[in-house]
């Protein structure tokens, strides 16, 4: 997941940005369940999977399942579906599949009213991410030709192990782009963290109350050097990363911030660079295994990949929510002195991360801090 993942994001766009592997990673594997011939042999590379494919889905499946949680103070939601056009012969082995490894039963809708079909789907995907997914699928994202949007959603609500205290944020300058000092909302604390400086980065581990999961962030020794460190960024860099984190006694100065780009990605360009674009071409897609209708007009390929995610972080967590439509359609105080300092005052990255498996489930760029009105969660 993280190989393809970090493949992704670098079709991702300037500015504030965030996606979520995991979200796009999930409704893809739905979709590759369906495929076949050279049709699968390509969403395969992209998606780096290896080996048997029904060890594939059982593994994804079960990740899925420790995924899962819900406490007080740790709130994971993942949620599949597949909305299929009334009447529309789908494959009982491929229902099955997405049915029980992940966790996806067919919906049936009628996508000969495609802005009601749109809003109903949308209001699906708003109510699983607690209404911060609002408009995955863009207006005219659906036509008469959809036949099926195979659809994914991750909520994510988290307090950290050691909240900061709001008494201690204050306004601390932050160098937008590298350049542009900017005061911004800054969090202060002084305690044992996972740190590493390494490759010319400061990496900071911070870790959520419950379960294995945590955010890390990569802050470039040089205020423009983000671009530097994303032209190399890929999972044996990351790896390197995490391995080299130590807990010591480090100072962290992090802006609050919030990233929700608008309006959701297209990801149908991106995926077809990435080497998949089989998939995208009607009357050469191969998704006989999803729908083998008798009429070659009536044969799927993807029309678009819609993308959308949103991640705040605060003194007390972090909020975060990401969803992913594939569209098929037919032919048609003064503590004591640290031993590091972590002082985010230029463009950073982060990664939400499983930390049992390694897994990331967000990746993003700060350049700018921005925080929202109810940004608390």
């Amino acid at each position: 997941m993280n190989a393809f993942g970090l493949d992704l994001w670098k079709h991702v766009g300037e500015g504030n940005q965030t996606i979520s592997p995991a979200s796009v990673a999930i409704a893809l594997d739905m979709t590759f369940a369906g495929a076949r011939g050279e049709t699968a042999d390509e969403m395969a590379r992209v998606l780096h999977v290896e080996g048997d494919r029904d060890a594939f889905h059982a593994a994804a499946g079960g990740m899925l399942v420790r995924w899962s949680a819900s406490s007080d103070a740790l709130t994971l939601a993942i949620a599949n579906r597949l909305f299929g056009h009334e009447g529309f012969p789908f494959e009982e082995p491929f229902l099955a599949l997405t049915r029980e490894r992940y966790g996806a039963p067919l919906e049936r809708v009628d996508f000969s009213s495609p802005e009601p079909a749109r809003a109903h789907i949308n209001g699906w995907v708003a109510e699983r991410t607690n209404d911060r997914i609002r408009d995955l699928i863009p207006p005219r994202g659906l036509d008469g030709q959809t036949r099926l949007v195979l659809t994914n959603a991750i909520y994510l609500l988290a307090k950290w192990e050691e909240p900061f205290q709001g008494r201690s944020t204050r306004p601390a300058p932050f160098f937008v782009n590298g350049t542009e000092e900017r005061a911004v909302p800054t969090m202060n604390a002084t305690s044992d963290r996972r740190f590493a400086q390494v490759d010319g980065v400061r990496v900071l581990e911070l870790p959520y109350a419950e379960g294995n999961l945590a955010m890390l962030f990569v802050l470039p020794d040089a205020r423009r050097g983000l671009r530097a460190v994303e032209a190399r960024l890929n999972p044996e860099t990351l790896e390197r990363w995490v391995a080299a984190l130590r807990s010591q006694r480090t100072h962290v100065a992090l802006p609050k911030f919030r990233v929700a780009p608008e309006p959701s990605f297209a990801l149908g360009p991106a995926l077809q660079a990435m080497g998949m674009p089989l998939a995208f071409r009607r009357g050469e897609a191969d998704f006989s295994a999803m729908a083998n209708p008798s009429d070659p007009a009536d044969r799927l390929a993807i029309s678009e990949v819609f993308h959308k995610a949103f991640v705040d972080v605060n003194e007390e967590g972090t909020e975060a929510a990401a969803a992913t439509a594939v569209v098929m359609a037919r032919l048609g105080g003064m503590p004591a002195p640290p031993d590091a300092e972590f002082v985010a005052d230029h463009p950073f990255l982060f990664f939400l991360r499983d930390t049992a498996s390694g897994a990331v489930l967000f990746v993003g760029r700060v350049v700018e801090p921005t925080v929202g009105d109810d940004s608390t969660p």
